[in-house]
């Protein structure tokens, strides 16, 4: 009769008193330790195909996913939680919007997310002041629970900061304070950070 392992990791030890049969010993111990490993797949998609049925994940699992190059635990919650910094990604600007410097982008950082660089208007124009603009929409898995709002920097010799929002629906806003006495044409990222489970 198999014997527990003696890490109490529910790992079955054939004993020397069983009956022969390689394919249940061979079953018995891939079954047992490949969900205790870092499984690897392609994607978040290709990870959930496989992990269906008898196979389905349980809490203490984790995955490396090639396609967004980061590791993620399965939670008691039933969730997927990042646990490496994954790569920075380009983020993608509305229309009338580009980069400017420090190659904008986001990353997720276990339940946060962190934005970088610096972005202006596609005619280096100043921005409008006093009005919301939406330069940017981040994807799914980088949208905070509930808007955010931040205080982020603008050049020294206009305004010097503005307010930025983002919201719900991964929308990523600006606004240029109407007191000030002319109208910034860039704006920074840097030290945007916010939590995704909150």
């Amino acid at each position: 009769m198999p014997t527990s392992d003696p890490y109490g990791q529910s790992i079955s030890v054939a004993a020397l008193t069983d009956a022969p049969n390689a394919q249940s010993l061979a079953a018995g111990i891939v079954d047992a330790v490949a969900p205790r490993t870092v499984m690897r797949f392609t994607s978040a998609t290709s990870r959930t195909a496989t992990l269906t049925g008898a196979s389905a994940p349980v809490p203490g699992m984790i995955t490396y996913l090639a396609t967004e190059d980061r590791y993620e635990a399965r939670m008691g919650d039933g969730t997927w939680r990042t646990i490496s910094s994954g790569a920075w990604i380009p983020i993608t600007f509305a229309a009338g919007y580009v980069a400017k410097g420090g190659s904008p982008a986001y990353r997720i950082l276990g339940d946060a997310v962190e934005l970088r660089g610096t972005f202006e208007r596609s005619t280096a124009a100043p921005f409008t002041k006093a009005t919301a603009l939406t330069i940017a929409t981040l994807p799914s898995g980088a949208r905070p629970a509930a808007s955010r709002y931040f205080i982020t920097a603008t050049e020294w010799a206009a305004d010097m900061y503005a307010r930025m929002e983002i919201n719900a629906a991964g929308s990523v806003i600006i606004t240029i304070p109407p007191s000030t006495p002319t109208g910034a044409s860039w704006a920074a990222l840097d030290n945007v950070s916010y939590s995704l489970t909150t």
